[in-house]
């Protein structure tokens, strides 16, 4: 009972990193991620006003209040866990990311919703800034995720749902190695996944062998 009680302790320390961000490995020369806090919420608020992301990313439009109430539930829920992306090579979010030297672009999921299988996540990446995209960040986000939350949570299962309509992603999970499962023509989705260890895992292995994390708060 007391590995049971310290593996839980464990995973939801991992799922509320409230200390504790995954920094990029040596090699990540594109993004970092932080933990998604209060002071970011007017940027993501001003994010998701563009109809173009509500498509993509199948949501619904929130008020400002509405988004403090979803930000402090990220925080607080454990069947889900985020970060927000920062692009090095983006000027700094003026008083929330001046201490990272990068801005704001967008943000990295995983879902623990599949309550057959707890190695299962559903992970999903929006790099929310046009001048950040087609720069890498929304690999090298995903990859760094997967480690993470392989070795953090135990998932050995990735699941990504992505509307037929968006190709820029489609393309993107596939190139990591995700295989296509089914396609869902009630929501216009197509799944695929990526299993750990199952083939097609090699950009989820360099992840694992080379994430690390480090301190958040100063």
């Amino acid at each position: 009972m007391h590995n049971v009680r310290g593996r839980a302790a464990a995973q939801a320390s991992a799922l509320h990193p409230s200390v504790l961000a995954e920094t990029e490995r040596d090699s990540a020369q594109r993004c970092r991620r932080v933990p998604y806090r209060p002071e970011h919420v007017d940027t993501y608020h001003e994010w998701m006003k563009s109809p173009e992301l509500l498509e993509m990313t199948e949501s619904e439009p929130l008020t400002i209040e509405e988004e403090r109430e979803m930000q402090q539930s990220w925080a607080r829920d454990d069947d889900k866990l985020t970060f927000i992306l920062l692009d090095r090579t983006a000027p700094a979010t003026p008083g929330v990311t001046e201490r990272f030297g990068a801005g704001m672009c967008g943000d990295v999921n995983l879902f623990l919703n599949d309550d057959e299988d707890r190695a299962c996540g559903e992970i999903e990446v929006m790099v929310a800034e046009t001048s950040s995209r087609g720069k890498g960040i929304g690999r090298e986000a995903l990859e760094l995720m997967m480690g993470y939350c392989h070795r953090e949570l135990g998932v050995t299962r990735f699941v990504a749902k992505i509307l037929q309509s968006n190709g820029p992603s489609i393309a993107l999970f596939e190139k990591i190695g995700f295989r296509f499962v089914r396609k869902v023509e009630v929501f216009g989705e197509v799944h695929y996944e990526l299993v750990v260890g199952g083939g097609a895992g090699a950009a989820a292995r360099r992840a694992i062998e080379g994430a690390s994390v480090g301190a958040y708060d100063p």
